[in-house]
Protein backbone atom coordinates (compact mmCIF):
# COMPACT_ATOMS: atom_id res chain seq x y z
CA UNK A 1 0.00 0.00 0.00
CA UNK A 2 1.71 3.45 -1.06
CA UNK A 3 0.35 6.18 2.32
CA UNK A 4 1.51 8.80 0.27
CA UNK A 5 -1.44 8.16 -2.27
CA UNK A 6 -5.61 7.97 -1.81
CA UNK A 7 -6.51 4.70 -1.28
CA UNK A 8 -8.48 3.01 -4.14
CA UNK A 9 -11.60 1.53 -1.88
CA UNK A 10 -13.36 2.63 1.47
CA UNK A 11 -11.99 -0.67 2.81
CA UNK A 12 -8.31 0.37 1.69
CA UNK A 13 -8.96 3.88 3.00
CA UNK A 14 -10.38 2.93 6.36
CA UNK A 15 -7.69 0.53 7.19
CA UNK A 16 -4.66 3.72 5.98
CA UNK A 17 -6.36 5.92 8.33
CA UNK A 18 -6.85 3.38 11.41
CA UNK A 19 -2.72 2.63 10.68
CA UNK A 20 -1.76 5.96 10.65
CA UNK A 21 -3.82 6.75 13.58
CA UNK A 22 -2.42 3.88 15.57
CA UNK A 23 1.44 3.91 14.61
CA UNK A 24 1.98 7.89 14.42
CA UNK A 25 -0.66 9.39 16.54
CA UNK A 26 1.12 12.49 16.95
CA UNK A 27 1.33 13.21 13.01
CA UNK A 28 -2.16 12.16 12.26
CA UNK A 29 -3.77 14.56 10.68
CA UNK A 30 -5.04 13.14 7.59
CA UNK A 31 -6.58 10.23 8.95
CA UNK A 32 -8.49 11.93 11.47
CA UNK A 33 -9.58 14.55 8.77
CA UNK A 34 -10.91 11.03 7.02
CA UNK A 35 -12.83 9.95 9.93
CA UNK A 36 -13.98 13.26 10.36
CA UNK A 37 -15.94 13.18 6.98
CA UNK A 38 -17.43 9.83 7.79
CA UNK A 39 -21.31 9.59 7.79
CA UNK A 40 -22.63 7.98 10.72
CA UNK A 41 -22.91 4.55 9.46
CA UNK A 42 -19.68 4.55 8.40
CA UNK A 43 -18.47 5.85 11.55
CA UNK A 44 -19.90 2.57 13.10
CA UNK A 45 -18.08 0.50 10.49
CA UNK A 46 -14.59 2.15 11.35
CA UNK A 47 -15.24 0.98 15.15
CA UNK A 48 -15.95 -1.94 14.12
CA UNK A 49 -12.63 -2.01 11.79
CA UNK A 50 -10.90 -0.44 14.65
CA UNK A 51 -12.08 -3.80 17.22
CA UNK A 52 -11.40 -6.38 14.73
CA UNK A 53 -7.88 -4.95 14.64
CA UNK A 54 -7.59 -4.38 18.62
CA UNK A 55 -7.13 -1.38 17.98
CA UNK A 56 -10.10 0.66 19.53
CA UNK A 57 -8.18 2.78 21.91
CA UNK A 58 -5.42 3.51 19.92
CA UNK A 59 -6.98 4.38 16.97
CA UNK A 60 -9.57 6.40 18.60
CA UNK A 61 -7.83 8.25 21.37
CA UNK A 62 -6.49 10.76 18.46
CA UNK A 63 -9.98 10.88 16.82
CA UNK A 64 -11.63 12.22 20.00
CA UNK A 65 -8.47 14.57 20.86
CA UNK A 66 -9.13 16.03 17.21
CA UNK A 67 -12.68 16.63 17.82
CA UNK A 68 -12.27 18.18 21.37
CA UNK A 69 -9.67 20.47 19.51
CA UNK A 70 -12.24 21.50 16.88
CA UNK A 71 -15.42 22.02 18.59
CA UNK A 72 -16.90 18.97 16.63
CA UNK A 73 -19.77 18.08 19.11
CA UNK A 74 -21.37 15.11 17.40
CA UNK A 75 -17.89 13.02 16.50
CA UNK A 76 -16.70 13.95 19.83
CA UNK A 77 -19.78 12.43 21.53
CA UNK A 78 -19.69 9.42 18.98
CA UNK A 79 -15.76 8.72 20.23
CA UNK A 80 -16.64 9.06 23.68
CA UNK A 81 -19.19 6.84 23.51
CA UNK A 82 -17.02 4.13 21.93
CA UNK A 83 -13.88 4.75 23.58
CA UNK A 84 -15.98 4.71 27.58
CA UNK A 85 -17.57 1.29 26.17
CA UNK A 86 -14.12 -0.42 25.21
CA UNK A 87 -12.87 1.03 28.36
CA UNK A 88 -15.68 -0.60 31.26
CA UNK A 89 -14.99 -4.03 28.66
CA UNK A 90 -11.27 -4.08 29.51
CA UNK A 91 -11.67 -3.23 32.96
CA UNK A 92 -13.93 -6.08 33.29
CA UNK A 93 -11.92 -8.23 31.28
CA UNK A 94 -8.65 -7.73 33.28
CA UNK A 95 -10.60 -8.33 36.72
CA UNK A 96 -12.00 -11.37 35.52
CA UNK A 97 -8.18 -12.41 34.17
CA UNK A 98 -6.18 -11.66 36.96
CA UNK A 99 -8.89 -13.77 39.06
CA UNK A 100 -8.47 -16.96 36.88
CA UNK A 101 -4.77 -16.73 36.61
CA UNK A 102 -4.28 -16.49 40.57
CA UNK A 103 -6.46 -19.69 41.08
CA UNK A 104 -4.43 -21.37 38.13
CA UNK A 105 -1.28 -20.21 39.68
CA UNK A 106 -2.77 -21.12 43.27
CA UNK A 107 -3.75 -24.50 42.38
CA UNK A 108 -0.61 -25.72 40.77
CA UNK A 109 -1.15 -24.55 37.18
CA UNK A 110 2.08 -22.10 35.73
CA UNK A 111 0.25 -19.87 33.89
CA UNK A 112 1.47 -17.13 31.60
CA UNK A 113 -0.75 -14.62 29.84
CA UNK A 114 -0.06 -14.83 25.89
CA UNK A 115 -1.39 -11.96 23.15
CA UNK A 116 -4.00 -10.34 25.25
CA UNK A 117 -1.51 -8.05 26.87
CA UNK A 118 0.72 -7.05 24.39
CA UNK A 119 -2.08 -4.43 22.99
CA UNK A 120 -1.70 -2.61 26.49
CA UNK A 121 -1.32 0.34 26.71
CA UNK A 122 -4.06 0.53 26.12
CA UNK A 123 -5.98 -1.89 24.55
CA UNK A 124 -6.67 -5.19 25.12
CA UNK A 125 -7.48 -8.48 23.04
CA UNK A 126 -10.55 -9.77 22.15
CA UNK A 127 -10.27 -12.95 23.59
CA UNK A 128 -7.68 -13.81 26.69
CA UNK A 129 -4.66 -16.21 25.95
CA UNK A 130 -3.18 -18.25 27.84
CA UNK A 131 -0.56 -20.90 28.13
CA UNK A 132 0.19 -23.33 30.91
CA UNK A 133 2.64 -26.26 31.35
CA UNK A 134 -0.20 -27.91 33.63
CA UNK A 135 -1.99 -31.02 32.74
CA UNK A 136 -5.28 -30.69 30.84
CA UNK A 137 -7.72 -32.06 33.42
CA UNK A 138 -6.27 -29.80 36.05
CA UNK A 139 -7.01 -26.75 33.51
CA UNK A 140 -10.05 -28.06 33.43
CA UNK A 141 -11.02 -28.98 37.44
CA UNK A 142 -9.97 -25.27 37.74
CA UNK A 143 -12.21 -23.29 35.33
CA UNK A 144 -15.20 -25.40 35.84
CA UNK A 145 -14.74 -25.72 39.64
CA UNK A 146 -13.49 -22.17 40.58
CA UNK A 147 -15.52 -20.30 38.39
CA UNK A 148 -18.26 -22.41 36.34
CA UNK A 149 -16.91 -22.28 33.24
CA UNK A 150 -18.39 -23.63 30.12
CA UNK A 151 -16.36 -25.90 28.54
CA UNK A 152 -16.77 -24.66 24.46
CA UNK A 153 -17.14 -27.10 22.07
CA UNK A 154 -13.64 -28.46 20.37
CA UNK A 155 -12.43 -28.86 16.58
CA UNK A 156 -9.80 -30.85 15.10
CA UNK A 157 -7.42 -27.69 15.03
CA UNK A 158 -8.29 -27.18 19.05
CA UNK A 159 -7.34 -30.75 19.90
CA UNK A 160 -4.28 -31.24 17.69
CA UNK A 161 -3.00 -28.16 18.99
CA UNK A 162 -4.01 -29.17 22.57
CA UNK A 163 -6.37 -26.17 23.09
CA UNK A 164 -9.18 -25.92 25.63
CA UNK A 165 -12.11 -22.98 25.13
CA UNK A 166 -13.76 -21.59 28.27
CA UNK A 167 -16.78 -19.11 28.69
CA UNK A 168 -17.01 -17.49 31.78
CA UNK A 169 -20.10 -16.39 33.98
CA UNK A 170 -19.74 -12.23 33.58
CA UNK A 171 -17.13 -12.65 30.71
CA UNK A 172 -17.68 -11.75 27.41
CA UNK A 173 -14.62 -13.16 26.33
CA UNK A 174 -13.49 -16.53 25.53
CA UNK A 175 -10.73 -17.88 27.70
CA UNK A 176 -8.60 -19.78 25.76
CA UNK A 177 -5.89 -21.91 26.95
CA UNK A 178 -2.97 -23.34 25.17
CA UNK A 179 -2.07 -26.55 27.15
CA UNK A 180 1.65 -27.61 26.87
CA UNK A 181 1.76 -27.27 23.10
CA UNK A 182 1.96 -23.92 20.59
CA UNK A 183 1.44 -24.16 17.15
CA UNK A 184 -1.37 -24.70 14.42
CA UNK A 185 -0.98 -28.68 14.87
CA UNK A 186 0.57 -28.67 18.54
CA UNK A 187 4.25 -29.35 16.84
CA UNK A 188 6.13 -27.31 19.17
CA UNK A 189 6.64 -28.53 22.95
CA UNK A 190 10.31 -27.08 23.87
CA UNK A 191 9.70 -23.88 22.84
CA UNK A 192 6.52 -23.41 24.35
CA UNK A 193 7.94 -24.36 27.67
CA UNK A 194 9.93 -20.80 27.43
CA UNK A 195 6.45 -19.19 27.67
CA UNK A 196 6.96 -20.67 31.23
CA UNK A 197 10.52 -20.69 32.24
CA UNK A 198 11.19 -17.25 30.67
CA UNK A 199 8.32 -15.07 31.68
CA UNK A 200 8.10 -11.88 33.61
CA UNK A 201 5.62 -10.25 35.65
CA UNK A 202 4.35 -6.88 34.28
CA UNK A 203 2.10 -4.30 35.66
CA UNK A 204 -1.54 -3.82 33.70
CA UNK A 205 -4.33 -1.69 35.19
CA UNK A 206 -3.20 -2.44 38.61
CA UNK A 207 -3.03 -5.80 37.85
CA UNK A 208 -0.07 -8.09 38.19
CA UNK A 209 0.02 -10.58 35.31
CA UNK A 210 2.70 -13.41 34.28
CA UNK A 211 3.73 -12.37 30.46
CA UNK A 212 6.02 -13.70 28.01
CA UNK A 213 9.80 -12.35 27.57
CA UNK A 214 10.14 -10.23 24.35
CA UNK A 215 11.79 -12.98 22.42
CA UNK A 216 8.48 -15.17 22.77
CA UNK A 217 5.96 -12.49 22.35
CA UNK A 218 7.75 -12.20 18.66
CA UNK A 219 7.86 -15.75 18.18
CA UNK A 220 4.21 -16.13 19.41
CA UNK A 221 2.97 -13.26 17.21
CA UNK A 222 4.89 -15.17 14.10
CA UNK A 223 3.16 -18.63 14.70
CA UNK A 224 0.15 -16.97 14.60
CA UNK A 225 0.37 -14.74 11.74
CA UNK A 226 3.02 -16.34 9.54
CA UNK A 227 2.41 -19.90 10.15
CA UNK A 228 -1.66 -20.13 11.07
CA UNK A 229 -3.90 -17.22 10.22
CA UNK A 230 -1.29 -15.57 6.68
CA UNK A 231 -2.98 -12.24 7.39
CA UNK A 232 -2.00 -9.41 10.22
CA UNK A 233 -3.66 -7.21 12.46
CA UNK A 234 -3.06 -3.94 12.76
CA UNK A 235 -2.31 -4.52 16.17
CA UNK A 236 0.42 -6.92 15.55
CA UNK A 237 2.33 -4.35 13.62
CA UNK A 238 2.04 -1.68 16.53
CA UNK A 239 2.87 -3.88 19.43
CA UNK A 240 6.08 -5.74 17.61
CA UNK A 241 7.13 -1.91 16.69
CA UNK A 242 6.98 -0.90 20.32
CA UNK A 243 9.64 -3.85 21.13
CA UNK A 244 11.58 -2.96 18.27
CA UNK A 245 11.81 0.85 19.46
CA UNK A 246 12.34 0.36 23.19
CA UNK A 247 15.64 -1.84 22.26
CA UNK A 248 13.77 -4.93 24.18
CA UNK A 249 14.54 -7.60 21.92
CA UNK A 250 17.74 -9.81 22.30
CA UNK A 251 18.19 -10.63 18.44
CA UNK A 252 20.40 -13.28 19.60
CA UNK A 253 18.68 -14.80 21.55
CA UNK A 254 15.66 -14.75 19.26
CA UNK A 255 16.81 -16.60 16.27
CA UNK A 256 19.03 -19.20 18.30
CA UNK A 257 14.95 -20.00 19.76
CA UNK A 258 13.59 -19.46 16.54
CA UNK A 259 16.19 -21.77 15.10
CA UNK A 260 15.53 -24.20 17.19
CA UNK A 261 11.85 -24.47 16.38
CA UNK A 262 12.47 -23.92 12.27
CA UNK A 263 10.67 -20.71 12.57
CA UNK A 264 13.76 -18.04 12.04
CA UNK A 265 12.64 -17.14 8.57
CA UNK A 266 9.59 -17.02 9.34
CA UNK A 267 10.23 -14.85 13.06
CA UNK A 268 12.70 -12.38 10.76
CA UNK A 269 10.10 -12.27 7.64
CA UNK A 270 7.71 -11.09 10.32
CA UNK A 271 9.81 -8.09 11.74
CA UNK A 272 10.95 -7.06 8.44
CA UNK A 273 6.90 -6.60 7.05
CA UNK A 274 6.57 -4.65 10.79
CA UNK A 275 9.55 -2.39 9.66
CA UNK A 276 8.50 -2.38 6.56
CA UNK A 277 4.71 -1.12 7.20
CA UNK A 278 5.22 1.33 10.70
CA UNK A 279 8.05 2.84 8.68
CA UNK A 280 6.05 4.17 5.79
CA UNK A 281 3.41 5.51 8.29
CA UNK A 282 6.31 7.04 10.15
CA UNK A 283 8.59 8.19 7.54
CA UNK A 284 11.42 6.76 9.26
CA UNK A 285 13.20 3.80 9.16
CA UNK A 286 12.98 1.24 12.24
CA UNK A 287 15.85 -0.41 13.45
CA UNK A 288 16.49 -3.82 12.57
CA UNK A 289 19.91 -5.76 12.61
CA UNK A 290 21.68 -7.67 9.78
CA UNK A 291 20.60 -11.39 10.80
CA UNK A 292 17.29 -10.09 10.24
CA UNK A 293 17.50 -8.55 6.99
CA UNK A 294 19.17 -11.40 5.77
CA UNK A 295 17.38 -14.43 6.98
CA UNK A 296 13.48 -12.52 5.98
CA UNK A 297 11.75 -13.80 2.69
CA UNK A 298 10.46 -10.59 1.89
CA UNK A 299 8.75 -7.41 3.15
CA UNK A 300 5.77 -5.24 3.30
CA UNK A 301 5.49 -5.15 -0.28
CA UNK A 302 3.79 -8.61 -0.53
CA UNK A 303 0.90 -7.22 2.10
CA UNK A 304 -2.18 -6.29 0.09
CA UNK A 305 -5.67 -5.95 2.03
CA UNK A 306 -8.48 -8.22 1.55
CA UNK A 307 -11.53 -8.91 3.60
CA UNK A 308 -10.74 -6.37 6.25
CA UNK A 309 -7.23 -7.22 7.02
CA UNK A 310 -3.81 -7.33 5.12
CA UNK A 311 -3.27 -10.88 3.81
CA UNK A 312 0.58 -12.68 3.50
CA UNK A 313 0.44 -14.55 0.20
CA UNK A 314 0.06 -18.25 1.11
CA UNK A 315 1.51 -19.32 -2.37
CA UNK A 316 4.24 -19.59 -2.25
CA UNK A 317 5.52 -17.76 0.54
CA UNK A 318 3.48 -19.54 3.28
CA UNK A 319 4.31 -22.50 1.61
CA UNK A 320 8.03 -22.05 1.68
CA UNK A 321 7.89 -21.45 5.60
CA UNK A 322 5.99 -24.60 6.19
CA UNK A 323 7.85 -26.57 4.18
CA UNK A 324 11.16 -25.48 5.76
CA UNK A 325 9.41 -25.99 9.59
CA UNK A 326 8.66 -29.63 8.58
CA UNK A 327 12.03 -30.42 7.10
CA UNK A 328 14.15 -28.51 10.48
CA UNK A 329 11.82 -30.63 12.45
CA UNK A 330 12.77 -33.72 10.66
CA UNK A 331 16.19 -33.41 10.59
CA UNK A 332 16.37 -32.82 14.25
CA UNK A 333 14.82 -36.18 14.85
CA UNK A 334 11.65 -34.73 15.80
CA UNK A 335 8.88 -37.71 14.81
CA UNK A 336 5.53 -36.29 16.43
CA UNK A 337 6.32 -32.76 15.54
CA UNK A 338 6.87 -33.67 12.27
CA UNK A 339 3.89 -35.94 11.87
CA UNK A 340 1.43 -33.54 13.38
CA UNK A 341 3.01 -30.60 10.78
CA UNK A 342 2.15 -33.36 8.36
CA UNK A 343 -1.62 -33.20 8.72
CA UNK A 344 -1.80 -29.44 8.15
CA UNK A 345 -2.31 -29.55 4.62
CA UNK A 346 -5.50 -32.50 4.71
CA UNK A 347 -6.61 -30.29 7.22
CA UNK A 348 -6.72 -26.96 5.58
CA UNK A 349 -8.21 -28.67 2.48
CA UNK A 350 -10.79 -29.85 4.85
CA UNK A 351 -11.15 -26.07 5.80
CA UNK A 352 -11.37 -24.53 2.83
CA UNK A 353 -14.26 -27.22 1.57
CA UNK A 354 -16.24 -26.69 4.53
CA UNK A 355 -15.95 -22.59 4.43
CA UNK A 356 -17.20 -23.18 0.94
CA UNK A 357 -20.26 -25.27 1.88
CA UNK A 358 -21.26 -23.58 4.92
CA UNK A 359 -19.30 -20.46 5.31
CA UNK A 360 -17.70 -21.68 8.30
CA UNK A 361 -14.67 -23.09 8.76
CA UNK A 362 -14.79 -23.61 12.75
CA UNK A 363 -15.59 -27.13 12.50
CA UNK A 364 -11.98 -27.83 11.86
CA UNK A 365 -9.93 -25.09 13.14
Amino acid sequence: MNVSAKPASTENASIDALSMLALNPNHCERAQQYVAGLAPAELESFAALADSHHVVMRGLLPVLEYAERGANKPLEAWAAEVLANEQMRISNALKHLHLICTELEANGCPTTVIKSLDHWPPDLGNDLDLYSTASEHAIVDVMKRRFGAELEARSWGDRLANKWNFKVPGLRESVEVHVQRLGQTGEHTALARRFVTRRVQREVGGYVFFVPAPEERIMVATLQRMYRHFYFRICDLVNSARLMDEGALDYAELKSAAKQGGIWPGVATYLKIVADYAGRYRGVELPLPTIVREAAMFGAERISVRAKFLRVPMMPEGARLYTHEVQSMALKGDVPATFRLSLLPPLASAAAIAYKITGSDKGVW
